[in-house]
Parts: structure tokens; C-alpha cells; sequence
């Protein structure tokens, strides 16, 4: 296993939800900056629109500051025209727009030499029974996306998905939708991003789906994560499911995956985000030194006997 490490760039920045903010604001060049205070750290994942509000001015600041790009994430939720949905509006001149902003997205990170955009259509689905039309959504979304990706077959194409939220049922809302979308959709370019959060809340076994994605060689980006499998909540990897972790980590590491883990970390206790951070790429760390102190062989074979009474007081040996 190959990866590099990086950090979403706007969580070093305002970090609220409807109670409280979290912690303060800080530009783009300032964000920038803060990243070096974190040890480990490879590179960064900057969202459009809201780093590049002027596309030239975001992309000089990234390139001058020398950081290495993972992805490009377009975001097709914040604004105000996507309150009735972005690729799966039913106004064709707002789907046009995200077909659009993606396309800028890709322009954007082949300039920054990530060639990949990572996307997550969260306010496309629905919210009460008979409101929207399923299919008519599917296929809508389908063609958008089908669109973007003939616009540059240079730049990859990464759908991330999640149960809810901003949508109360989004419309790729498992990793089993996704892949059909993929597979469906048949481009080289087009593949998946794999937020292990948002796996959690679906309730999946993160390293199952991972194993399967990457096995269908679909498996493009990884976002890392912990919750407690009933909401999104962004925390520290392995603050919660550390288990979980060390399985996902050891089937990425059988396929021999090669690319790049992105931390996708909010604070809400203290304001010290670099801490935060710096403690996710930390973790990471040593949460590969235990799968190597556990063993590869030693975990293969605990899978091939199937024996829980052995695996389980197994992994907590390797603890002491």
C-alpha cells in the first residue's frame, strides 16, 4: 500500500453548526500556512466554489504555496440555486450549472496537477414519499455526470456518497448505488470516493465495501473518519471504531491500493484545528504500525479459519 496524506483545507478555517461556532475564520493563504504546522501532511483537498471564488486568484495561492492537490472537491450543495437540487433538479438550467461547475472543477485540478475531483451530490434526492421521480432522478444524474466526464478523460471523476444529509434521502446514499452508477455508467473516469463516515452511517463494515470497490477497481479516493455509526460526525480515525480501521487499512493494503488518504476532521472541542489534525495523521500512523505488529499473515489466517473466539482475543494481544 502507496498513499499520501491529506488535509481538506476548508476545515482549518470557520468550523459552525446551528448551535455554536467552533473556530474562527482564516483565508486561504493563512489555511495554507497552517498546514505545515502538521506533521505527515502531503498535500490538500480545496473545495469549489468557495476557494476559488476567483479561480484565478485560488489556484496562483495553491500553486504558490506548494502544496500538493489530492483532489479538487466540487461542492453542488451551499449555494442558493441548489436548494431544489443540482444535477437532479427538475429545472434543466440548474442541472446544467452543476454539469458545469464540475467541468470547471476538472479544468482546475488538472491545473494543479490532481487530475481528480471528488463529488458528492448531497442535495440531490428527496425528502418526503412521493415527491420525487426516482428514475427520472437517476437517469438525470447518470447524464450529468456522463457529461462531465467526456469533458476531459484526463481527469477522474470520484462520486462520494452518504445516506442523508443535506437530503433526507440522498440519491447515492450507499456504496451498492455508487458502484452500479460506475459500473452502469462504463467510463474509465468515473469511480468512487470511499468516506469511511459515510460508510459507517449506512451501516456498512467499511472494510467490506472498500474491499469490494477496489475490487471492481473502482476504488479512486479514500476519505477518513469515525462516528458512531448514527451520525456524520467527523471525528479523530479510530476515536470510535478502531477495529474497523485496522480491517479497512489491511484490505486496502492486500489490494495493494495506491493513492491518496484525505482527512476529513471538524473541531468542536477547543479551537486548536492544526492539534486536530496533526493528532488524524498521527493516529493513521500508528494505526499502520499495529497492522504491521498484528501481522498480515497472522490476520489471513485468522480469516481463513473463521474463528472469532481466536480472532478476537488475537487482536487484543497485540495490544499489550
Amino acid at each position: 500500500m502507496n498513499v499520501k496524506h491529506s488535509v481538506m483545507v476548508g476545515l482549518l478555517g470557520k468550523q459552525l453548526d446551528r448551535f455554536h461556532t467552533y473556530t474562527a475564520s482564516a483565508t486561504l493563504p493563512e489555511r495554507l500556512d497552517m498546514l505545515r504546522q502538521i506533521p505527515g501532511c502531503d498535500g490538500i483537498e480545496p473545495v469549489y466554489p468557495s476557494e476559488f471564488r476567483d479561480v484565478a486568484a485560488g489556484t496562483q495561492a495553491i500553486l504558490d504555496s506548494g502544496w500538493a492537490v489530492s483532489a479538487v472537491n466540487v461542492n453542488v450543495k451551499g449555494d442558493d440555486k441548489w436548494r431544489e437540487g443540482s444535477f437532479t433538479s427538475t429545472d434543466p438550467a440548474i442541472r446544467a450549472d452543476a454539469v458545469r461547475d464540475l467541468k470547471i472543477g476538472m479544468d482546475i485540478s488538472a491545473e494543479l496537477g490532481a487530475n481528480m475531483v471528488s463529488c458528492c451530490p448531497l442535495i440531490d434526492g428527496h425528502n418526503y414519499v412521493f415527491q420525487a421521480d426516482y428514475v427520472q432522478q437517476w437517469h438525470w444524474l447518470k447524464e450529468g455526470i456522463a457529461e462531465a466526464a467526456a469533458h476531459r478523460s484526463d481527469v477522474r471523476v470520484s462520486l462520494e456518497y452518504k445516506i442523508n444529509e443535506s437530503r433526507n434521502y440522498c440519491i447515492l446514499g450507499d456504496s451498492g448505488r455508487t458502484l452500479y452508477m460506475c459500473e452502469s455508467l462504463g467510463l474509465d473516469n468515473v469511480g468512487v470516493t470511499f468516506d469511511t463516515g459515510h460508510a459507517l452511517v449506512a451501516h456498512e463494515a467499511p472494510a467490506a465495501t472498500t474491499a469490494l470497490v477496489a475490487d471492481a477497481g473502482k476504488l479512486f479516493y479514500m476519505h477518513f473518519n469515525d462516528n458512531a455509526r448514527d451520525w456524520d460526525w467527523d471525528m479523530i480515525p479510530g476515536s470510535v471504531n478502531v477495529w474497523d480501521l485496522i480491517e479497512t487499512l489491511y484490505y486496502l493494503d492486500r489490494a495493494g491500493w495506491e493513492g491518496w488518504f484525505c482527512y476529513d476532521i471538524l473541531t468542536r472541542s477547543g479551537d486548536d484545528v492544526v492539534g486536530v489534525q496533526a493528532a488524524t495523521l498521527d493516529v493513521m500512523r500508528m494505526a499502520e504500525e499495529l497492522l504491521e505488529k498484528i501481522g498480515r499473515d497472522t490476520l489471513a489466517g485468522l480469516i481463513a479459519n473463521g474463528a472469532p473466539h481466536e480472532t478476537i482475543p488475537a487482536l487484543w494481544r497485540a495490544l499489550l
